[in-house]
């Protein structure tokens, strides 16, 4: 299932080297094996950008900010920066039950979970190092009322861009991201009618004027 095909991507900024972007939920960052998977951000934004090239991506269900370049030079240049964490970023997040402190970090290695992909797992003997730090923002009784189905707004901040990273130390919290179908427990899974992960800011250096760029996209959820 993705959205419509008609649906307008919204630019957040764009000019003659990059164009940043908010991707909706539900919409590959590029495409899949198949021809039922070759709607994607990249090929929509094509259209009107025909030498768009993808610098990161962002899972099926997460939504949010992601930059692309305009060129090839200026993908080196941004590529560059993520693979040397120069690149700052972070996401908004609802998760399943309350934390015991206001904020923490997390570090554990994962990897692909090669019989049941594309899930990941901890194993801290195979496993490439992550981390994440996470801060509660608030008590997120708007979801849910039931006391007993509370459920946490936590701003996460990732240092390495592992794959599913922050669903899986979410989920090694005991807090799995609400309607997570990879991660979440029944529960969780049913407490929102999407994944409720958003990459809310974006932060890098600009390839042209070598100044820091920032952006921000307000969660929808």
């Amino acid at each position: 299932m993705n959205p419509d095909s008609e649906v307008e991507i919204e630019i957040i900024y764009a000019d003659e080297a990059l164009v940043v972007v908010n991707k909706p939920t539900l919409l590959l960052s590029v495409p899949g094996r198949g021809a039922d998977k070759q709607d994607c951000l990249v090929s929509r934004l094509a259209i009107d950008y025909p030498d768009i090239l993808t610098v990161h991506r962002l899972d099926w269900e997460t939504s949010g900010l992601t930059v692309l370049a305009l060129n090839k030079e200026v993908h080196r240049y941004l590529s560059r920066q993520f693979q040397e964490r120069q690149v700052h970023k972070k996401y908004t997040a609802v998760v399943y039950g309350t934390p015991d402190k206001e904020k923490g970090e997390i570090n554990l290695p994962l990897r692909c979970d090669w019989e049941n992909r594309p899930r990941q797992i901890v194993d801290y003997e195979k496993g490439k190092a992550s981390q994440t730090f996470w801060q509660s923002l608030s008590f997120d009784k708007r979801l849910c009322p039931d006391k007993e189905q509370n459920a946490t707004r936590l701003l996460l901040t990732p240092i390495t861009g592992r794959s599913h990273q922050l669903r899986v130390h979410m989920q090694s919290m005991g807090h799995p991201i609400l309607g997570d179908p990879l991660y979440a427990h029944a529960e969780a899974l049913a407490m929102a009618e999407r994944m409720l992960l958003h990459a809310t800011r974006l932060e890098f250096i600009h390839p042209i004027s070598n100044k820091t760029v920032k952006f921000y996209s307000p969660p929808p959820f």
